[in-house]
């Protein structure tokens, strides 16, 4: 058990290490930055209220009270939701691409290491660099609403942050697998975004699917991570985000295990 912890703890250190010293990295963690900021900046300056504009008014179109740290917080977390969706494949693209294009994946295939162990190494360390890159918005949020009335609400911002990351691990897990199957970082990144995409909207596919149409609206991500940003914790989301991560862990160990049967 130790030498297992051992071996998940090197490949996440090297995953890790990896991420930080490429300058690759840091562009696309500087564009999420400077697009990211821009939303907020945007929504806590207009004049008119993004956020009110959506919130204020109900069905008969009479003024209500606004919560607007809350109003806020859940636009902004939909759209870095939607901004990640352009990001994740990117970080994701060279988990095993890059692997297979130095020759080294032959080398990773035929070690002592467990597939899982190398998964499970690489997840952990891109999920870990996302959650750096997500770590300065967070801080800028709670600085701006610190004194605000009413006060901020503290449980929408875990639970909304953690349905995000519950989301990034869903996307990268998928994207290592798809990374695992060619040597074109390119490519990977394409088909990662065109499978996210499609889990994005499956939700308005499934409203024209028929009978199977609600069989399909459970595997939207959308429609779950939406649940976490409205302060609404549901168990179908949690054990749907859990699935994709264990399925995109499955799906590269099979798919590694593969390339060591040919080796040998």
């Amino acid at each position: 058990m130790k030498t297992l912890f051992g071996n998940l703890l090197a490949i996440y250190r090297r995953e890790l290490q990896s991420y930080f010293h490429s300058p690759l990295a840091y562009v696309i963690a500087a564009v999420f930055w400077l697009i990211g900021g821009l939303f907020m900046v945007t929504l806590l300056l207009s004049p008119d209220g993004i956020i009110a504009q959506s919130a204020a008014l109900d069905q008969s179109g009479m003024q209500q009270n606004l919560d607007a740290p809350y109003e806020f917080l859940k636009f902004y977390l939909n759209l870095l939701g939607s901004l990640s969706m352009f990001i994740l494949p990117m970080l994701s693209m060279g988990l095993y691409a890059e692997e297979r294009k130095q020759g080294t994946l032959e080398l990773l295939a035929t070690s002592p290491l467990t597939n899982w162990i190398v998964a499970v190494g690489k997840l952990l360390g891109v999920l870990t660099f996302y959650s750096a890159m997500l770590l300065p918005l967070l801080v800028t949020q709670a600085v701006a609403f610190e004194r605000s009335e009413p006060g901020f609400p503290g449980g929408l911002l875990l639970l909304g942050y953690g349905g995000l990351l519950l989301l990034a691990a869903s996307v990268l897990s998928l994207g290592m697998f798809i990374s695992s199957l060619s040597e074109s970082t390119v490519l990977a990144a394409i088909m990662t975004f065109g499978l996210v995409l499609l889990l994005w909207i499956v939700e308005a596919i499934a409203n024209s699917a028929g009978p199977f149409g609600s069989v399909l609206s459970h595997l939207s991500l959308l429609s779950h991570y939406t649940d976490f940003t409205q302060g609404i914790f549901d168990t179908s989301g949690l054990i749907l985000f859990l699935s994709y991560i264990v399925l995109g862990v499955f799906l590269t160990a099979q798919s590694i295990d593969t390339l060591r049967f040919q080796r040998s």
